[in-house]
């Protein structure tokens, strides 16, 4: 069984010699182990359901009780299909969501941090760590720049779908004559590379740049010149972070993001060359309207898989579970039907 075997490796006297390796190790193992919990969950669910099948035949059990345990049988097979479509090497990583306002003024400013505190709050939901890399405030009100980083197992093939326009249209309290207005933020998802892939960079590809922090933080970030912002010349690729006071950990957090969407483009050019066909395929395609959130109308719907919801509040604290799987369902599905 491959994680008694991975177990038994890290009883190994040099197990630790290679910490990284060390650590992809562990990572197998934790991952691994944590689908044959899911399949015992099927197991003991389908179990379940039929004794008490059994049980209602002889009289003893109610055709309620077994129908319960059908419904928590079906939910569990449901769920482990849903997280089986999360199957390429990247879906594991982490994630970089980067969230930019578009037109729409001040209301696109605002817009865009009700879409930042939807995807903490559903991080935080979720068991996942979000940490802010940059922010830049809008003129008035709101954001018009962030980004933040989504920590834990699998969230890049989580949040993969989120990629596009997010469309907003509400009466807006920005407007004195009380408008229904419309407005536009892109949403960006990179994945966040970890130590089990390597990324060369040549240095002298790199430009470096020295900025003050901007949002809040305090005196120390308005002071000092730690965040910083790094361009990567043959590429064009720009990163940058103020996450942390120090300069030098800001130069680490940047250069892995760059790595991070150096290998992201890597993945896209591959993904490219195996595309024959390019009508009617689920891809990530920057800049494409992927949801309208109406909320006057109370509505919430995403254009890729028609999936939508009455519940926009609910939708704006984080409960976006019902969205991610759509699209993962509804891509693992087109795929299918192309093959």
């Amino acid at each position: 069984m491959e994680i008694e075997e991975k177990e038994e490796l890290t009883g190994d006297p040099g197990f630790w010699d290679d910490p990284a390796k060390a650590q992809n190790v562990l990572k197998v193992i934790k991952t691994n182990k944590k689908w044959v919990e899911q399949y015992t969950v099927i197991e003991t669910a389908v179990g379940d359901a039929e004794v008490l099948l059994e049980f209602q035949k002889a009289g003893e059990a109610s055709e309620e009780e077994v129908d319960a345990a059908y419904e928590k049988a079906l939910a569990a097979l449901d769920d482990i299909e849903f997280r089986s479509t999360l199957n390429q090497p990247e879906d594991e990583l982490g994630a970089i969501l980067e969230i930019n306002a578009g037109a729409g003024g001040t209301e696109a400013c605002d817009w865009t941090a009700m879409l930042l505190r939807m995807y903490v709050m559903w991080a935080e939901a979720n068991d996942y760590k979000a940490s802010q890399l940059w922010l830049t405030p809008g003129d008035m009100a709101g954001i018009k720049s962030v980004g933040i980083e989504v920590d834990g197992d699998y969230a890049y093939g989580m949040l993969k779908g989120e990629n596009g326009v997010h469309r907003l249209v509400r009466v807006s309290p920005f407007n004195s004559q009380g408008k229904r207005m419309t407005s536009f933020s892109s949403v960006f998802v990179h994945p966040m590379i970890d130590d089990r892939i390597e990324i060369e960079i040549n240095p002298a590809d790199l430009e470096w740049d020295t900025f003050r922090a901007s949002g809040a933080g305090g005196q120390h970030v308005n002071k000092t010149e730690s965040a910083v912002r790094v361009r990567h010349l043959p590429s064009g690729i720009v990163c940058e972070c103020q996450q942390e006071r120090s300069q030098f950990q800001n130069r680490d957090k940047a250069l892995q993001m760059l790595k991070s969407r150096l290998y992201e483009r890597e993945l896209e050019r591959q993904k490219a060359e195996k595309e024959k066909v390019e009508s009617g395929k689920m891809k990530n395609e920057w800049g494409s309207q992927i949801r309208s959130y109406v909320l006057d109308d109370r509505r919430v719907k995403d254009h890729r898989t028609g999936y939508q919801t009455s519940q926009t509040d609910a939708v704006l604290d984080g409960d976006i579970g019902g969205f991610l799987k759509a699209f993962l369902m509804n891509k693992t599905t087109v795929g299918a039907e192309e093959d």
